[in-house]
């Protein structure tokens, strides 16, 4: 009893004030002081960047097919492989020349025979010619002779028919002479055609490049029919993206534009330039055809996917950052801060990149924007506002892509 009395005793003390209750005693929060802390920033103005994605694949600029010029010969060598990079005029393959060494030999011994017989030709036609001369000197003695009555009319006519037989054979002989020449001509052709067959024989890049692909065997008898080439070469090792692009963004591309192109397994972007732009659309899939040269890198692969970022302007524009931008279905939204009080603002929401968005309309860069309102923040909720540099608020230039 005594222990019940004496915590009676101290509970009617503590009611009437004589020991202090710190739970009673405490002093109330400041209205300043109470309110969620919330990051904010104001609108900053920077230059930004309209770009456009596009993307398709890297393809040879120029794609060159390298196949035989003469048909039916082996493949004995080959010298050039996929990957390497070949200059113009370069060898890329061998094939057998036997058969065409033998034809030359034999062309050679012709054209020996062919320049005998001119030879021989133009001795005969040299001795017709002195016959016919001598049978016009003899006519024309006769002639002299009948007028004094030394010779007989028979013999003067014994001695034209002589200068008619003299002059048959010098043309006989001049026709013999040309079928010589023509001979030795004729044997020239062919030897400039086994020469040429000859050069065939050495499968030559016909232009510098980077050999895509071979399709070669040694061993094969090549034929000019055939469905592969012996080698696919991209001219001058120059490579495209070949993108895709939507029919509505056609018209905002123009030949000379700047392009960031990424391919698979790139980390850094690849300079490009727009080089063509197809006249047409294609119907089915409403997509156009548009050609981004590429700067010339080994590591690029034709056949490989590339994405590219299409530079189509640049505008100084009030922007702010990406998280601090909502969206529902009467478009963009903000949240901004007024005496402690936030508030909703629509905003219209142009560019986005590198962590900002343009805002078009309804903010001035002297407003205070929460930086991440998320769900969690309503119109009316009082806040206590943190001024915050947000990385994607740097004054640095932005790339925003539509």
């Amino acid at each position: 009893m005594d222990r019940f009395a004496r915590f009676s005793a101290l509970l009617l003390l503590a009611l009437a004030g004589a020991i202090p209750a710190p739970a009673l005693a405490a002093d109330p929060v400041p209205a300043e002081q109470k309110g969620l802390a919330v990051s904010v920033t104001h609108p900053v103005r920077r230059e930004m960047s309209d770009t456009l994605l596009v993307t398709g694949s890297l393809l040879p600029r120029e794609e060159i097919q390298v196949g035989p010029e003469i048909e039916g010969y082996r493949l004995v060598e080959l010298l050039a492989e996929a990957g390497d990079r070949v200059e113009k005029g370069q060898v890329l393959a061998r094939l057998s020349r036997d058969m065409l060494d033998v034809q030359l030999a034999q062309n050679t011994a012709n054209a020996a025979k062919a320049r005998a017989a001119i030879a021989q030709q133009k001795a005969n036609l040299d001795q017709t010619l002195a016959q016919e001369a001598e049978a016009l000197t003899a006519v024309d003695r006769t002639r002299q002779l009948r007028k004094t009555g030394v010779s007989s009319q028979e013999q003067l006519d014994e001695r034209e028919r002589a200068v008619k037989v003299a002059t048959a054979q010098v043309a006989a002989a001049r026709e013999m002479l040309a079928a010589a020449e023509a001979d030795s001509t004729l044997v020239a052709a062919q030897r400039a055609e086994i020469e040429l067959r000859l050069a065939r024989t050495d499968i030559k890049a016909p232009e510098a490049g980077v050999v895509l692909a071979r399709h070669a065997r040694i061993g094969a008898i090549v034929l000019s029919t055939r469905s592969d080439p012996l080698f696919t070469i991209a001219r001058d090792g120059a490579v495209d993206l070949d993108a895709q692009v939507p029919e509505a963004s056609m018209a905002r591309l123009k030949v000379g534009q700047k392009v960031q192109v990424t391919p698979a397994g790139f980390t850094q972007p690849v300079d490009g330039t727009v080089r063509l732009i197809a006249a047409q659309v294609d119907k089915s899939t409403r997509l156009g055809e548009v050609k981004v040269a590429l700067a010339a890198d080994p590591e690029l692969r034709p056949g490989t996917y590339g994405r590219g970022l299409v530079e189509l302007g640049r505008r100084d524009a009030l922007t702010v950052p990406l998280s601090a931008v909502m969206f529902d279905g009467d478009g963009a939204y903000v949240m901004v801060v007024e005496d402690a009080i936030v508030r909703e603002r629509r905003v219209g929401a142009g560019l986005k990149g590198q962590g900002v968005v343009e805002v078009t309309g309804g903010l001035k860069p002297q407003d205070v924007v929460v930086v991440r309102a998320g769900g969690f923040l309503r119109d009316g909720d009082r806040v206590r506002p943190v001024m915050t540099t947000d990385v994607s608020a740097s004054r640095a230039p932005a790339t925003g892509a539509r």
